[in-house]
């Protein structure tokens, strides 16, 4: 899958598959991304107040320790804070998940831990001199929206819409499903799979009435040659699926609620 050229400042980063089939993502503009910040520094601010109220009892016989455990405890949490929500949550803070952004590559992989620690680490040089005026600029002047980090990071912040739930059972019959009888595996395969790699398998199968036979056939090969890395699932789980099939069965997987492990 290979990223469409952009020419100048794009609203939206899109993907293009050899088939001609393209998905888009719209670009977080600097006006949302600063409201989500703003969320973002009020919960680490609510952290640190209760971190300085558990220390409180202690100021009295040792200010200087406490003052400094205080600064220390701030440099870790509002580092950590992004760094550790946004690999848990593959992209998103508390303040993206409310405004509906997420941070993914620019390239449409799969986000990578140095990709987050190195966004996050960034942060001081865009909050510079005041009020992330560096950011900020940077986001207004850069071809897909990126702040000094996400360009050091090669990531993008995308706004996900809402959408109509699509409906599951007529884009994947309910079928039996080989690879579910491998639960440990396809718990595996929803940690890997990014919400980005998840919507491909499904828009795949959503569109697949559009293409031509032979489009048809060449794109669910690459989709599932996509997937299949990601978590190796027995042979005889995937003996006599073509290509489709198995994409429609990682697809159920990843969508579907499975109702043996929800009880």
């Amino acid at each position: 899958m290979s990223k469409i050229p952009l020419i100048g400042r794009s609203a939206s980063l899109a993907f293009r598959t050899p088939e001609g089939v393209s998905f888009s993502y719209p670009l977080a503009g600097p006006v949302s991304r600063f409201l989500a910040l703003s969320i973002d520094l009020i919960c680490i601010a609510g952290i640190t107040v209760i971190l300085n109220m558990a220390l409180g009892a202690f100021r009295i016989a040792t200010p200087d320790i406490v003052g400094a455990v205080l600064m220390i405890g701030y440099f870790l949490v509002s580092i950590g804070y992004g760094i550790v929500l946004e690999w848990l949550w593959r992209g998103q803070t508390i303040g993206k998940r409310i405004l509906r952004l997420r941070v993914m590559d620019i390239q449409g992989l799969r986000l990578e831990p140095s990709q987050i620690a190195i966004r996050n680490l960034l942060r001081f040089i865009d909050s510079l001199p005041v009020f992330y005026l560096v950011g900020g600029v940077s986001c207004l002047i850069s071809r897909n929206c990126q702040r000094i980090g996400d360009l050091a990071a090669n990531t993008v912040v995308v706004r996900m819409p809402l959408i109509s739930e699509p409906d599951l059972d007529r884009i994947m019959p309910g079928k039996f499903n080989s690879l579910r009888q491998y639960p440990h595996l396809a718990t595996r395969l929803r940690q890997k799979a990014s919400p980005a790699e998840a919507s491909i398998a499904l828009r795949a199968l959503m569109r697949r009435e559009e293409l031509f036979p032979e489009a048809r056939i060449e794109l669910f090969a690459m989709v599932a040659d996509h997937f299949r890395p990601l978590v190796r699932f027995p042979e005889e789980a995937t003996r006599g699926l073509s290509d489709e099939q198995y994409v429609t069965n990682i697809a159920d997987i990843l969508f579907r609620v499975d109702k043996a492990t929800s009880k």
